[in-house]
């Protein structure tokens, strides 16, 4: 059984997600292995640039914070802390406590992951006779500021688990001791990889929760992408599947982000590239093939989600 608590304070504070699971097992490693990262004004551009990378092993009775970290980062737990950045934080073994300016003593237990927000005091530490296993990412920059800003990371949301998240940490380690040209990119990459994984988890873990709409919403899908060529409509869709148009096109939309008549409309432009780019149909051809109300009205369309006639694009295409 997985428990997810979520604690959010404020978008210049702190917002914290615990996942709990049950233990996994991890790489070997010895205290505290971490690595500092510097960025040019060029990697900033990027959008996202990585700071630390590390691991830690605590073992019961051993002493908290481990040496070795740069100023800024080492703090007292009974002071604590504010950092500058974001961090994502996940402890797969062991127990400890959280606390910061907004919250009181929260227990962290196994599989808890938790990300910090800059300019938020805190202060975190495993319990003595427990120890923990702990990996961590530091980060900063506009694509994760818009993504706070655009509510992805907002109080409603519980993120679920993976097993790929301890795969991704090691991966960041190993490419942050390497320090290879241009690694700031390749770890961005990971953090991004790692904060869309944890969205997509957590919204299908309530999505999922439905199995039956799942069904339907998958076999829509498959009726929808098989037909494109077809006549068959969204409504017969529906009706096929037992459901309401009004209920059909609600749950559609939750489950993918398209209103189900779009979904079709934009896989029929996608074919419709393609009978562009290798056949010699014309374009009337084409947009009675696939079923639109006329070559105008597919023209339009065309034009509207690429930029361009179908005729130019066949011109670029070939």
């Amino acid at each position: 059984m997985v428990k997810m608590v979520l604690v959010y304070l404020n978008k210049a504070a702190i917002f914290i997600f615990f996942i709990n699971f049950a233990n996994k097992s991890t790489s070997n490693y010895i205290m505290q292995t971490s690595k500092y990262l510097l960025a040019t004004d060029r990697d900033a551009q990027w959008g996202l640039t990585i700071s630390t990378v590390g691991i830690e092993d605590i073992k019961p009775m051993e002493s908290y914070p481990t040496k070795g970290h740069a100023d800024g980062y080492y703090f007292d737990v009974h002071k604590g802390r504010t950092l500058d950045e974001y961090q994502l934080l996940y402890q797969p073994e062991g127990e400890g406590v959280f606390q910061s300016d907004h919250i009181k003593e929260t227990p962290i237990k196994p599989g808890d992951i938790f990300l910090l927000f800059p300019g938020e005091w805190h202060t975190y530490h495993p319990i003595q006779e427990k120890g923990w296993k702990s990996y961590w990412i530091g980060f900063k920059g506009k694509n994760i500021n818009d993504r706070v800003n655009a509510g992805f990371l907002s109080p409603e949301k519980h993120v679920g688990f993976s097993n790929e998240i301890i795969a991704l940490y090691e991966e960041a380690m190993r490419i942050a001791q390497e320090e290879a040209a241009y690694s700031q990119q390749t770890l961005a990459g990971i953090v991004n990889h790692l904060i869309g994984l944890m969205y997509s988890l957590e919204r299908n873990m309530i999505l999922n929760k439905d199995s039956k709409h799942v069904d339907i919403i998958n076999k829509a899908r498959l009726k929808i992408r098989e037909s494109l060529e077809g006549n068959l409509t969204i409504q017969e869709i529906a009706q096929e599947l037992g459901i309401s148009y009004s209920s059909f096109r609600k749950l559609f939309k939750e489950h993918t982000g398209f209103a189900p008549a779009l979904y079709q409309q934009t896989l029929k432009l996608q074919r419709a590239k393609e009978l562009l780019s290798t056949t010699d149909e014309s374009i009337k051809e084409i947009a009675y093939r696939l079923n639109f109300e006329s070559p105008d009205y597919f023209s339009s369309k065309f034009k509207s989600q690429t930029g361009m006639k179908p005729s130019d694009f066949r011109n670029m295409t070939r």
